[in-house]
């Protein structure tokens, strides 16, 4: 049936008996062509049954559906004219691996982060309502842990007293990225865990005729209701928490039941104003490996579409991992000193703060999807004594800003945020691409950035950071393969604010920050090759910035300077350079040329490809060199 369906309206046209197999059919496809074209596997699979259900029922795109997180929205995709498509996922030119607006009239909004939903679809509510039209249905299906998130809560506080015509889908698979934490996860579990609640909610609905597809009447429906919220209460123990913020709460229901799930949408979409349905779904559904690991098999890679058995090359002889570097010596130095702990929200397995978890479960701190209360939790913790590692991915850290900021900065407070991913992320895009953190960051007074080039700055970066007297202080590294395949080195302070010569030269010289530098040895070694010597300085800090290194350089005479970043221009490493220089010598500042992000949001793809694309790779600053 797949291959004939490419709209909802298509879709619409089946019987409800031809739904399951249509699911099965769905969920197939998705397996076989992520098996070789890598994308989000696990979170996906759990949305099947929900996706056709909501396409089903709902008159989308009129209808407005929004999706958080977003990356388990590809059955959403394959229903909406882009199956075809779809083996294009994350790759350069592409489908993008998240709902986008300007991709499908079906994507109402753009979710690469989450608990973004609520907010969204509550703004469109409201307009639909001063626009005069009070027909149109606002959906917001939520889930992979993103009710964590404090501007979920925020949105659900606005929602219960607006009255918007608005349907929350809590879509409960009790994982995130890692396994779902926290108090509301617990409540959760309660809530479809009780079987004596669940035993009565059975009992009463099958006492009403309503199960799959059965027909009662309205009535019934919000009789059903009020025995079930007195059976929570009794059951349960004080007022279901989403009734008490004003939203009329149904379920928890099956996830998978598509019947089952039509039928509850047909009634709901009967009932003005602020709901909720609470589903229970499995994640990575159809596929057994991804059931039992539905953290490995979030974006698992290549695999074997049968088996579910992950495909990978041998690792023998290669460099690790950035994050697995750091996840080694976070270790090393938490056994050195007590009094460090690690935080992460919600990236346990991601920056490999696991590691230090299996060894040292009660110092290390997943507070789930909720980057503004991680940074603020790290500054309480510093406020005692303690020395926080805060680890949060570049993208992410822009979350918690204000936090940052006033939390850490102002009160001169020593955690040391870790920004995982920075730079050039690839295939996820312009929603995850590191690339603002440093024109962010370097305003903040007091503040220390850092960006190492290599696995054994990385560690004597570290070790810095956890030093007394060192104050708030960022590192900033790449996703991926570092340098050396013998990163374990012993412990060397760095001098704050001190970068370091890696290569003399005489003609040209580049001036880069963190990983970027390894480029521009690349390129150095090239340019010797035309008879050009290029000497490589790696600043290692943004801030303070090592100007007695570059009075050294304009003393130097070099007849080209090139700086080279994997941040935006706007405000990043290459300006701070170009301001000192019009400051200090200025006759030298026509001699400079910056290698940077652009002033754009950069689309996903292969990191070559976009690196090529951006003019930071190193043909990028060998063109510049010899111009």
């Amino acid at each position: 049936m797949l291959k004939d369906i490419h709209t909802p309206e298509e879709l619409r046209k089946l019987d409800i008996e031809q739904l399951k197999p249509l699911a099965d059919e769905l969920r197939t496809y998705i397996i076989d062509t992520l098996s070789t074209h890598p994308g989000h596997l696990a979170s996906s699979l759990g949305t099947v049954e929900l996706t056709i259900a909501l396409h089903y029922v709902f008159n989308t795109p009129d209808d407005r559906l929004v999706w958080d997180v977003g990356h388990q929205a590809y059955a959403h995709k394959i229903l909406t004219g882009r199956g075809e498509a779809f083996s294009t996922i994350r790759t350069y030119g592409g489908l993008s691996g998240f709902p986008k607006m300007s991709e499908s009239p079906y994507d109402a909004f753009g979710t690469g982060h989450s608990s973004t939903s609520l907010s969204a679809a509550l703004g469109m509510a409201t307009a639909s309502r001063l626009q005069g039209n009070n027909s149109r249905h606002h959906i917001a299906v939520i889930g992979d842990g993103s009710m964590t998130g404090g501007e979920a809560f925020e949105a659900l506080n606005n929602i219960g007293v607006s009255k918007a015509n608005i349907l929350v889908i809590l879509n409960d698979n009790g994982i995130s990225i890692d396994r779902a934490v926290g108090g509301l996860s617990s409540y959760l579990t309660r809530m479809t865990a009780s079987r004596g609640y669940n035993r009565l909610k059975e009992q009463v609905w099958h006492r009403l005729d309503g199960t799959h597809g059965g027909r009662r009447h309205d009535h019934s429906l919000g009789f059903f209701q009020r025995m079930t919220s007195t059976a929570k209460t009794a059951l349960l123990g004080g007022s279901n928490l989403f009734e008490s913020l004003g939203l009329r709460y149904f379920g928890p229901i099956d996830g998978h039941d598509i019947g089952q799930l039509v039928d509850m949408m047909q009634r709901l979409k009967e009932i003005p104003g602020p709901k909720l349905l609470h589903i229970v779904t499995k994640k990575g559904k159809g596929l057994r490996m991804a059931e039992k690991n539905p953290v490995t098999y979030h974006a698992p890679g290549r695999y074997d579409a049968h088996t579910g058995q992950q495909l990978k090359g041998s690792s023998e002889g290669q460099p690790l991992k950035y994050q697995d570097i750091f996840g080694h010596t976070i270790i090393e130095l938490a056994e050195q000193n007590p009094a460090i702990v690690g935080i992460t929200p919600a990236m346990l397995t991601g920056c490999s703060l696991n590691m230090m978890k299996e060894v040292m479960p009660d110092r290390v701190f997943d507070v789930g999807i909720a980057e503004q209360h991680a940074v603020t939790f790290a500054a309480g913790l510093a406020a005692q004594g303690m020395v926080p590692f805060c680890n949060i991915y570049s993208s992410f850290s822009q979350r918690a800003y204000d936090q940052i900021i006033h939390d850490v900065a102002l009160q001169h407070l020593p955690v040391v945020l870790c920004l995982d991913r920075a730079g050039l992320v690839g295939d996820d895009g312009p929603t995850h691409h590191g690339v603002f953190d440093l024109a962010a960051l370097r305003p903040i007074p007091g503040l220390t950035i850092a960006a190492p080039m290599d696995d054994h700055e990385l560690r004597n970066i570290m070790y810095t950071a956890q030093l007394p007297g060192k104050g708030p202080f960022a590192i900033r590294y790449p996703r991926g393969a570092s340098v050396f395949t013998d990163w374990k080195s012993a412990f060397c302070e760095i001098k704050i604010g001190e970068g370091r010569i890696v290569r003399k030269g005489s003609d040209v010289a580049i001036l880069s920050l963190g990983h970027p530098g390894n480029d521009a040895l690349a390129a150095a070694d090239e340019l010797e090759k035309q008879g050009i010597s290029a000497a490589v300085y790696d600043m290692r800090f943004l801030k303070p910035m090592d100007t007695a290194l570059l009075d050294q350089v304009a003393a130097a005479g070099f007849r080209r300077i090139v700086t080279v970043e994997d941040g935006i221009r706007l405000g990043g490493f290459g300006e701070a350079v170009m301001e000192y220089f019009a400051e200090k010598h200025p006759a030298q500042v026509d001699r400079i040329r910056i290698l940077a992000i652009p002033d754009e949001f950069v689309t996903h793809g292969s990191v070559a490809q976009l690196k090529h694309d951006c003019n930071i790779d190193k043909d990028a600053i060998i063109a510049a060199a010899t111009a």
